[in-house]
């Protein structure tokens, strides 16, 4: 890696947004036939956006790793052309059938891009050191446990496609779980650096298992209990998987005792099985997993549609433009990434998945490098929940797993999610940045 960690950054910043302006022209020039309505203006708009989060960083983290904010400017432009063609679709349709064209989502997507950047710098501002996030341990628990309990408020919870995840003030809807696990990974990190000498502690073994006392084996069970909850409650098996996969996998980091993967592995078993057995919603999701053409008229539409996809973009996909994505229902969000498969085809796809692994890549790299315990377990956390998520939808997408209903990072629709991603990366970034900076 060069000495000049920000000339990296913008070099790599520099292809990533000439990739995405020749994407959103290919687009425009496959479906009408003409360059897109005011492109130079969106050519020098995007440069100014990410070259301004660019002197940002070289102002508040100088040191900061460089290939996190591009990577993740990169997915972003993805994303939004994703968007921007299936908004084409959705107009082109409209107009076949004299209807009055749908307003812009890639519009109102670019806006929450502004927004989520805004946060994004504010994280670098406020939080110059990371350390300090530590002292409020408890009160990150305490803002994770009402953020996840919000949606079942009677008032302003909302249910949408059958979970209640979302708060509607106005017009305005939004997650609460995406800023949840934020705060619960900051606890997570802040409690397991304070007992991870008593989680470490082996009193007795069971067929060779280290066992820890019961004391320290309660939060593993308390975690477990809150994810069978959220699943119960809120019907959010994405967001039960992801707390307790990023938990137990902390757990080992903390206390380098594969017990604590084993148990944690027996556990999310035993809470799977327990889920299948009460809940109708997961039996039809493990259902449409085993068997999606049984279900191919109804409730296994989307799925068969996002494999139809899939098939007919092949290795190297039909070409922006080219395909049909607008056929699978929820494109723009919980099937963004079977859209890119087919357009991209395989190999696009592989690409996008690779960049994913780069956030990830980074993120265990600036937990490797930190020079204090807490922020090495924060940085672990941060990747580990980019890398459960991801794995979580493109699994349940292309069918290696059940459909967990988790949104694809930095490309799905909605503001939830892209607000808490790039507040994400920008405490990655400021980890990284207390890493690599010379000892004083």
């Amino acid at each position: 890696m060069s000495r000049h960690p920000r000339r990296t950054e913008l070099g790599l910043l520099f292809f990533a947004w000439l990739i995405g302006c020749v994407a959103y022209a290919t687009v425009d020039l496959a479906t009408l036939d003409t360059l897109p309505v005011n492109y130079v203006t969106l050519l020098v708009g995007s440069a100014a956006v990410l070259l301004i989060g660019h002197v940002v960083i070289r102002r508040l983290a100088p040191h900061a790793d460089p290939v996190l904010y591009p990577v993740a400017a990169m997915i972003n432009l993805l994303g939004l052309v994703m968007i921007h063609r299936l908004d084409i679709a959705d107009q082109l349709r409209a107009q076949a059938n004299d209807n009055k064209s749908p307003s812009s989502d890639a519009v109102a997507q670019a806006t929450w891009v502004l927004v989520a950047l805004v946060l994004f710098t504010l994280v670098l501002f406020f939080v110059t050191d990371h350390r300090k996030l530590q002292r409020y341990t408890f009160t990150f628990l305490v803002v994770g446990v009402v953020l996840l309990l919000l949606p079942l408020l009677p008032i302003i919870g909302t249910t949408i496609n059958g979970a209640r995840l979302w708060i509607r003030l106005g017009p305005l809807s939004f997650q609460p779980s995406e800023l949840a696990k934020i705060a619960l990974t900051i606890f997570f990190a802040g409690y397991l650096v304070r007992k991870r000498e008593a989680l470490a502690t082996v009193r007795r073994k069971i067929l060779g298992l280290g066992i820890p006392r019961g004391r320290d084996f309660g939060p593993l069970v308390v975690a477990w209990l809150v994810a069978l909850s959220i699943l119960a409650f809120q019907r959010d098996l994405g967001t039960a998987l992801m707390f307790f996969g990023v938990f137990a996998i902390l757990l080992y980091v903390a206390t380098q005792r594969r017990s604590w993967l084993i148990i944690g592995a027996v556990l999310f078993a035993l809470a799977a099985v327990l889920g299948y057995l009460a809940f109708g919603h997961v039996q039809l999701r493990v259902k449409i997993w085993l068997d999606p053409w049984t279900y191919a008229n109804d409730e296994g539409y989307q799925l068969v549609q996002a494999l139809f996809g899939l098939a007919s973009g092949g290795l190297f996909g039909t070409g922006w433009g080219l395909g049909r994505p607008n056929l699978t229902p929820l494109a723009k969000t919980d099937f963004i990434s079977a859209a890119i498969g087919e357009e991209l085809g395989i190999t696009g796809l592989a690409a996008v998945i690779i960049l994913y692994g780069f956030i990830v890549a980074r993120g265990l790299r600036a937990a490797l490098g930190g020079r204090d315990p807490f922020g090495k377990l924060l940085a672990a956390g941060l990747a580990f929940v980019f890398a459960i998520q991801v794995f979580a939808i493109i699994g349940g997408v292309t069918r290696l797993l059940p459909l967990t209903g988790l949104t694809t990072p930095f490309m799905s629709q909605g503001g939830s999610s892209l607000v808490a991603n790039w507040m994400i990366v920008a405490m990655l970034m400021v980890i990284s940045h207390q890493a690599r900076r010379p000892a004083t």
